[in-house]
């Protein structure tokens, strides 16, 4: 058991962070990258029983046809990675390509199911659990074909639109939803059932619903499995829970925050949809609020430029009032690579819910909530606490697996 390997199921595993994600993981396994961005490479988590590099192997879903080697090359012209890493991976690019299977957009929203090139099943007549199942044996088949000792799911797929739908508090009335036809519960929530049902591991990258209900809570207290989330906080909101605590612990007052934020890829895209745009916006604009401990006015903005490609750039201005009323003003640019972000943080995520699952937590994980714009199971948003967090979690997680 111990020489078996770990899986990585990315669900939307052709889009940009997924392919970014395993090329740097395939450059890693050829010793061609280097360790840069990832946090699970800090002195500080040597003593964790972290997965090596090597013993990961790859597979995911995706609602459109694979082509891991034509993505990366898209990436290298834009230059958001190496085009000599590109090369050099080519033929493990095209390997991973066939354990990337046909996935879902049931009640995903109309702007993500017309990316599908790939058959997609009717919202109107198809039953939650049907797909759950035919997700269920893709999930069994890799691991039982690559002999792996588990799988993390790890969700990189674009972002649904909220849901408004009420769904049921308890498991044993959620999972008799799922037999309905129509049922109004989306792809990301039944990604997550799949997994937590066979009791694996789930990361919810993305602001989607995902695990974000307290019935689908319940199921991992009954499988005993853990599960991340939601939304990856990658560039301006992390600036915003470096940056909000300051303006607290100095007792000075802000008025209003304001972010701009311009982008073009294919989530950019998607977020061009006021629907899908609405979920995103909500898990960057409650950082301030829950940081400052009062609501200032707050304004996001999200727009696709498409010339930009991955590239995003975030304006914002913070108006603030300081002793004797003063008013004053800070402004900051944030310009970088959305995937070149995302990616290493998707790797390290995969390492520390395999690890978590091992030392047998269960339920939301919250240390690791330094990692998401909206942390399940913590209303912390204090970047510094939630880091501090993690490392009391790394430091006892690795006592405890050493006995």
């Amino acid at each position: 058991m111990a020489d078996k390997k770990l899986g990585v199921w990315m669900v939307g595993g052709c889009g940009n962070v997924a392919t970014t994600a395993i090329l740097g993981l395939v450059g890693l396994q050829k010793q061609l990258a280097p360790t840069t961005g990832l946090v699970t490479e800090l002195r500080e988590f040597a003593a964790l029983p972290l997965v090596p590099w090597g013993d990961l192997v790859v597979g995911g879903h995706d609602i459109r046809e694979p082509n891991l080697r034509a993505t990366a090359g898209r990436l290298a012209n834009e230059q958001v990675v190496p085009r000599e890493l590109v090369e050099a991976c080519s033929s493990e690019l095209e390997q991973i390509d066939a354990s990337i299977k046909p996935g879902i957009a049931y009640k995903a929203g109309k702007a993500i199911r017309a990316l599908a090139d790939v058959p997609v099943d009717d919202d109107a007549t198809t039953a939650p659990r049907e797909l759950i199942s035919r997700l269920q044996n893709d999930l069994k088949t890799f691991i039982e074909a690559n002999d792996l000792r588990g799988l993390v799911v790890m969700n990189v797929a674009s972002t649904e639109p909220p849901l408004e739908a009420e769904l049921p508090d308890r498991w044993e009335a959620f999972d008799e939803l799922l037999n309905q036809p129509g049922a109004d519960i989306p792809a990301s929530t039944l990604y997550a059932v799949a997994a937590l049902e066979l009791g694996l591991p789930f990361v919810n990258f993305t602001p989607s619903a995902g695990a974000n209900f307290s019935a689908v809570e319940e199921l991992t207290k009954r499988k005993k499995i853990c599960h991340a989330g939601h939304d990856g906080k990658t560039g301006e909101t992390l600036m915003k829970t470096v940056l909000a605590p300051l303006f607290a612990e100095r007792n000075l007052e802000v008025l209003s925050w304001v972010g701009h934020n311009i982008f073009g890829n294919l989530d950019g895209r998607i977020l061009d949809n006021p629907e899908n745009r609405a979920a995103k916006v909500a898990t960057k604009d409650r950082v301030v609020g829950g940081t400052l401990g009062y609501d200032p006015q707050t304004l996001v903005s999200i727009e696709y430029i498409e010339s930009l490609g991955d590239w995003k750039t975030a304006w914002d201005h913070i108006h603030f009032r300081g002793f004797l009323g003063t008013l004053m003003t800070l402004q900051f640019t944030w310009q970088g690579c959305d995937s070149a972000l995302a990616a290493p943080l998707v790797l390290d995520l995969v390492r520390l819910a395999d690890v978590a699952s091992r030392a047998g937590n269960v339920g939301a994980l919250t240390p690791l909530a330094a990692f998401f714009k909206h942390p399940l199971g913590t209303d912390c948003h204090h970047f510094a606490k939630q880091h501090a967090r993690l490392l009391d979690w790394v430091r006892v997680t690795s006592e405890q697996m050493a006995c």
